[in-house]
């Protein structure tokens, strides 16, 4: 008979255990939120909504493109370890799918960051636009909400404040683009990340070097970016840290024009001027400002 009970115990025990850890799969565990976001450009809106209460990481390194990101094994162990993932999605990452379905973590979490917000040409880079960066702000702030309801009192707070800084970068900007003279500006870019930028603040992309992500454009599209930016007068052509800038200078030299190889939008950068989102976009509008004839701050 004590035989039996003992059995009967075990697997009481044993079924006890196991719908705890069931039931566990969308609690919290002990410690911050585990947070992670596919560029590092979203850790400050991570940051901003979830203060000390989350520990949050980039999938894509700092200074690499999501748009070609080719995802390591480490990448799929955190995805199996996190409680939250923050994607953009429009396209942005093509390669998030699959490692997610890779990663098996049935507890996840996944926060499209553009959700409820109106996307352009199928132009993925809304956060480029300090308005609609409220969106992915608010976003954040109902899922971390809803995955750590004893927070709510801070994300809320914590969203609020950081909504606040938002409003007042897109005013600063706003008026820094207004001391560009109306007839310069125009830009040439490397990749058409600026869409949302420029219809906020009133620039033109008038060229983009790269079409699409890792191919190179033919000598006769770059011929016919040199006449666009003769026949718009513009000023200069923009690259970014992590491409090559040698397309950029040669389309530069050709047009006569000046070649600016440091604006940021994908990812912030490892220079401690450009650290957080509103660093980033402060320093891309003062660099924009400067090669256009603006007003220095």
């Amino acid at each position: 008979m004590t035989g039996r009970l003992a059995v009967l115990a075990a697997a009481v025990l044993a079924t006890g255990c196991s719908s705890s850890q069931q039931a566990g799969t969308s609690a919290r565990a002990p410690g911050p939120l585990r947070v992670l976001v596919t560029i590092s450009t979203f850790e400050s809106f991570a940051l901003g909504v979830g203060g000390d209460r989350i520990a949050v990481s980039s999938l894509v390194p700092v200074g690499a493109s999501p748009e070609d990101y080719q995802p390591a094994p480490a990448d799929i162990e955190r995805l199996h370890a996190a409680d939250v993932l923050i994607e953009n999605g429009v396209g942005l990452e093509s390669w998030l799918a699959r490692t997610i379905d890779n990663a098996k973590n049935p507890s996840l979490d996944i926060v499209t960051a553009t959700r409820g917000l109106a996307v352009k040409d199928g132009n993925p880079h809304l956060w480029m636009d300090p308005e609609l960066a409220r969106g992915y702000v608010r976003t954040i702030r109902d899922a971390l909400d809803a995955r750590d309801p004893a927070g709510k009192t801070s994300y809320d707070r914590n969203a609020a404040a950081y909504d606040a800084k938002l409003v007042a970068l897109e005013r600063e900007i706003a008026a820094r683009i207004d001391t560009i003279p109306p007839g310069s500006r125009a830009m040439i870019v490397f990749h058409n990340a600026w869409q949302y930028y420029d219809d906020r603040f009133g620039l033109r992309t008038v060229g983009v070097v790269e079409l699409s992500p890792g191919q190179e454009p033919n000598p006769q599209y770059i011929a016919k970016l040199i006449g666009l930016a003769k026949s718009a007068h513009v000023r200069a052509v923009f690259a970014e840290p992590e491409y090559s800038p040698k397309l950029v200078q040669s389309l530069a030299q050709s047009a006569g024009i000046a070649t600016i190889e440091s604006l940021y939008d994908d990812s912030i950068g490892n220079d401690p001027r450009v650290r957080t989102y509103e660093d980033m976009l402060r320093y891309d509008t003062a660099t924009i400002v400067r090669a256009l004839g603006g007003k220095a701050a």
